[in-house]
């Protein structure tokens, strides 16, 4: 049987989850997207509906295979009815260690007998998460990109009782979504989520000093390096909530260099999460596009 018939369950209507479940229903996928708040599911489907049609007007995608894809997405508030009969559940809720276990754990009394869990997590220890369930050897960390569509890497996170059968198989589904796969032991923030952070926190810390503008700081990694967004920008993608989430916890566990910059926390805790608030290090209109020369200045913070 093709692994294309297995059902596969993503827990989280956000940017990551939304993202991931488009990702399998393209690959053909039969994938429910759960999530309790209705407003976040319906975005979510609005979301990959989106993706899909950009993708027919741009060329690159027959509208009889979109229309597909659609019809193979579904969304469930109820997260034990939305397993029964799942082969593969992937979590990208929030970046709290006892939420993702209680997720798993609530997933994995109606799944298939040796049906994979995955976290989506970036920094927390999936052999932690692997206890929530009868069987961690199950458990494995399968840490997706942001834009999912666009970025090829996925991170397989081996815990302490991951199987290599487990690393195998979930190989296997990254393989069927077009995806090149690297295999992690599990660390403090995996590979990319470290340097990552890192590079954001550093970033953030030059826009605090006045070394040169949010503009000029994200432009300097994308035309010097080649990185195809500014670490700035990256971090209004993902939300500075998650990024100081991270560092707080790479901080705790790596010591002192991941310490947070103040400017993160003033942001974070102002309300200016990034695009999902309409304003982080940079200001979006109501249809989700910067503003240009809306940066932060060295002046004002």
């Amino acid at each position: 049987m093709s692994i294309t018939q297995n059902k596969v369950v993503v827990v989280g209507g956000g940017l990551m989850g939304t993202g991931i479940a488009h990702a399998f229903a393209s690959a053909g996928f039969v994938t429910v997207l759960v999530d309790s708040n209705e407003s976040a599911a319906a975005k979510a489907l609005t979301a990959v509906a989106k993706i899909l049609d950009d993708g027919v007007r741009l060329g690159k995608l027959e509208a009889a295979v979109a229309e597909a894809a659609k019809s193979r997405l579904t969304t469930q508030a109820d997260l034990a009815a939305a397993s029964r009969g799942a082969a593969l559940l992937v979590e990208t809720v929030t970046e709290n260690i006892a939420v993702k276990k209680q997720v798993v754990a609530t997933a994995a009394a109606h799944m298939l007998p040796d049906a994979i869990i995955a976290t989506n997590t970036s920094a927390l220890s999936v052999t932690e998460i692997a206890t929530a369930v009868p069987q961690p050897e199950r458990v494995v960390g399968m840490h997706f990109f942001n834009p999912v569509h666009k970025m090829k890497l996925v991170e397989l996170v081996r815990g302490i009782a991951t199987s290599d059968e487990t690393v195998a198989k979930t190989r296997e589904y990254s393989d069927a979504l077009g995806k090149t796969s690297i295999i992690v032991n599990e660390s403090p923030g995996l590979t990319t989520s470290r340097m990552s952070a890192m590079l954001g926190n550093e970033a953030m810390w030059m826009l605090q000093e006045g070394v040169a503008t949010a503009e000029d700081i994200d432009t300097a990694l994308r035309m010097g390096f080649n990185h195809p967004m500014g670490p700035l920008e990256l971090g209004d993608l993902t939300g500075w909530d998650t990024r100081l989430s991270v560092l707080r916890y790479l901080h705790s566990t790596l010591g002192d260099k991941f310490r947070p910059c103040p400017l993160i926390i003033k942001m974070v805790a102002s309300g200016r999460h990034g695009r999902k608030t309409g304003a982080g290090v940079y200001q979006y209109d109501e249809k989700g596009q910067r503003i240009p020369g809306s940066g932060l200045k060295a002046s004002v913070l």
